[in-house]
């Protein structure tokens, strides 16, 4: 029985190892050809998804957005600049201003005046010492086709010879119209016509993001573009340059500026200067990092056209002093966003003192949003004298609208170099010749030429008089006084030589004014 059992557990193991075996050859042979079938679905759906990507052709989402404009057509697919470039290139000229070498004379100071009389003339500076010839390039923009220039005052400022360079490499002598350091703008005029001048753009309506074109010369490579976006709008920079730009309400970009573009235009793919490029963020070495800031369009207009009619910028004014909006200002006065500018104090006798007050929040003018104090700046300062402002503001907690009517600020202090010629306040200098100088053994000095109405002449300077001194400032030329003047923000005292009166020496005290704006710290 045993046997029997043995002999049928022999027959099942071997029976079990045949069709084990037989499986396994089977096996082989039939997986592979399994694994391959559930693969094929797998392989052939990411082939079809790789087929059936969309192409841009078939995607077109700037279809759907809305218009910039409605007399502007639709933007329908990427930004082509050429028509911009092709339209701004010709109304960008290049501008060489140029400044004889001049005899300078130096103040002592008493410590030195110690030192020379025990040392003597060894160990201090000469009194007299003659700069150099200097160049300064730039660029601008034709305003006008009958041969206005607008440019920035900083490229031109005081140039002895201006020539402007038009993009067919025509040149011109350009004559000064005027300058205005409180925006950095200056307005040239060349003898020509049929100029390509630009059209003007919206600046008010520019949008952050909005591309843009930024032409000019940089480092004298004529006729560049570079294209960026707006990176901001009413960018203040704080104290910009030597410290003259009170005006500030920039358009930020990120389009390449460098040292020689100032003045030139930054346009819209419409080919309408938005922006006269004037400053950037710079490194040590003054190359460009990215951020470039332009003035907007609606103040060059402002100031530009001023210069055109009158001759003069005319200045609006409100009469406020005036701060931004913090967010612990803001939870102070319950205001529901931290914006719009707040008012510290009203001037006295200003068209605003009976209608606005002291912690007044100004949010809106004329239906425009005011964010900060560049932003109403710029608003007040592209006004006219005789301007209704309606302005929208909040008051313990009640938002209010009232209607200023602006008055003419006080003349603000006007320079003027034609030629040989200044022209301040009604009084023009020039440079001494070399015959007076001998006679009166000066080294320096200018001539009153003539007096007008004005401070000079409310101060008691007469025709003839020989001006030698401004604020204890040695004047050796008529650029050299332009410039002690500019920075002249007080009362001084000028020393003057009266020929008709022997040679006689004088002291004038004078007060050429003060800024028109203020800003609480």
């Amino acid at each position: 029985m045993y046997e029997q059992f043995k002999k049928q557990s022999v027959g099942r193991n071997l029976f079990s190892i045949i069709v084990l075996a037989l499986f396994g050859v089977w096996s082989c042979f039939r997986l592979p050809y399994i694994l391959g079938e559930k693969q094929k679905p797998m392989l052939a759906t990411v082939a079809t998804q790789q087929v059936r990507l969309p192409s841009v052709e078939q995607h077109q989402p700037f279809e759907k957005l809305p218009l910039a404009s409605e007399d502007k057509p639709l933007l329908t697919k990427l930004p082509d600049f050429t028509y911009a470039a092709r339209v701004a290139t010709p109304a960008v000229v290049h501008i060489h201003a140029s400044q004889d070498p001049k005899l300078l004379k130096r103040h002592i100071t008493p410590l030195e005046q110690l030192f020379q009389e025990f040392f003597g003339d060894r160990l201090v500076m000469p009194k007299e010492y003659q700069r150099p010839a200097q160049e300064s390039v730039g660029s601008g923009v034709i305003y006008k086709s009958n041969g206005y220039i607008v440019t920035n005052n900083h490229v031109i400022e005081g140039a002895d010879k201006i020539k402007v360079t038009l993009n067919n490499n025509r040149s011109y002598e350009a004559k000064l119209v005027g300058t205005d350091p409180r925006t950095d703008l200056a307005l040239l005029k060349i003898e020509a016509s049929g100029l390509p001048a630009l059209v003007l753009g919206n600046s008010d309506k520019l949008e952050v993001g909005e591309w843009v074109l930024a032409v000019g010369n940089p480092f004298n490579l004529n006729s560049t573009v570079t294209q960026g976006i707006v990176s901001a709008k009413s960018r203040r920079l704080g104290e910009c340059g030597n410290g003259k730009l009170d005006i500030q309400s920039f358009i930020q970009t990120d389009a390449v500026i460098n040292q020689g573009n100032s003045g030139g235009a930054l346009v819209n793919l419409y080919g309408e200067l938005i922006g006269i490029n004037t400053a950037i963020y710079a490194s040590r070495s003054a190359s460009f990092m990215g951020y470039g800031f332009a003035i907007p369009a609606s103040l060059v207009k402002k100031v530009a056209d001023d210069f055109i009619q009158y001759g003069a910028v005319q200045r609006a004014l409100l009469g406020v002093i005036i701060g931004d909006v913090d967010a612990m200002l803001a939870e102070k006065l319950g205001l529901k966003v931290v914006s719009g500018v707040y008012i510290r104090g009203i001037q006295e006798h200003s068209p605003c003192a009976k209608l606005l007050q002291k912690e007044d929040v100004i949010t809106q003018i004329n239906g425009r949003k005011v964010n900060n104090y560049s932003d109403l700046q710029e608003i007040v300062a592209c006004s006219q004298p005789g301007d209704k402002l309606t302005i929208t503001l909040y008051r313990k907690g009640k938002e209010k609208m009232v209607n200023v009517l602006l008055e003419k600020a006080p003349d603000a202090l006007q320079i003027v170099e034609q030629g040989n010629k200044l022209k301040v306040e009604g009084a023009v200098f020039q440079n001494l010749d070399p015959k007076t100088k001998a006679k009166f053994k000066l080294s320096g000095g200018v001539l009153v030429e003539e007096v007008t109405k004005g401070k000079f002449q409310a101060a008691g300077l007469k025709k003839g008089y020989i001006l030698v001194a401004f604020d204890k400032k040695p004047v050796a030329s008529i650029v050299e006084l332009a410039e002690i003047i500019r920075r002249t923000t007080e009362p001084v005292l000028i020393q003057v030589i009266k020929p008709n009166e022997g040679g006689a020496t004088g002291y004038i005290a004078i007060d050429l004014g003060s800024p028109t704006y203020h800003k609480e710290k």
